[in-house]
């Protein structure tokens, strides 16, 4: 579900200032995607959360969905990672290992589902819609997936420009080209458009659902799918 840092070499790490240009820039759009997740859907110390996708990282450009909201011990994480960090930082939250595509939870037992930038992690587009079909099934009342858009022109995970536009199998050998073979899986990175999340809300027939387009330089870098049951 959600990638480790340390399982694959950036070919971007001898340039510091840019690793530092990018972090910042993460870190400020992942605050502002916690304020769409505040200003649009409403939380209280009554409702349980299921974090899908969290990764084993608590530095401060990362987790910040953990860092701000403020009713920790109604959190569940859902990883494919054991999250001793999580655990040593937050040991009021629950953490679980497992799958997000076939969660072990019963229907409708969180009352929220949020996951930030882990739908492009979970493989081909088959497997995204287990995803989604996944976090809509075990959701009382709102899903919240955040993931960058494939029309921006950087993707955040490679760095580079434009590629990612190219016909697929030239896109993914590209990057085993320049040495980003783990990311030229699709089991590891696997880019959405709009277009697609609204083909699979026509697969799954959901239709209370809005997307939100967030823009970084006037493009739109990220998109935001919010649905309610």
């Amino acid at each position: 579900m959600r990638i480790n840092n340390n399982h694959h070499k950036n070919y971007w790490v001898s340039l510091p200032f840019i690793n530092k240009f990018f972090q910042k820039i993460l870190k400020k759009n992942r605050e502002i995607f916690y304020n769409y997740f505040k200003n649009s859907i409403f939380i209280d110390i009554n409702k349980n959360i299921l974090d899908v996708g969290t990764t084993d990282i608590v530095n401060e450009y990362e987790n910040i969905f953990l860092q701000k909201y403020p009713y920790k011990e109604k959190i569940t994480c859902l990883s494919n990672q054991e999250l001793l960090e999580v655990k040593k930082k937050y040991p009021e939250i629950q953490t679980l290992l497992g799958d997000a595509r076939n969660m072990n939870f019963e229907d409708n037992c969180f009352e929220i589902v949020h996951s930030n930038a882990t739908i492009e992690h979970v493989g081909n587009f088959e497997n995204q819609i287990k995803f989604i079909q996944e976090c809509y099934r075990v959701s009382s009342k709102y899903v919240f997936i955040q993931t960058p858009n494939k029309l921006f022109p950087i993707d955040f995970h490679t760095k580079i420009p434009l590629i990612h536009f190219l016909p697929d199998k030239a896109y993914r050998t590209l990057l085993k080209l320049v040495g980003l073979s783990f990311y030229a899986d699709i089991n590891n990175l696997n880019l959405l458009s709009k277009k697609k999340l609204i083909v699979i809300m026509k697969i799954l027939n959901i239709n209370n659902y809005k997307i939100i387009n967030h823009k970084l330089f006037g493009l739109g870098s990220n998109i935001i799918l919010i649905i309610r049951k």
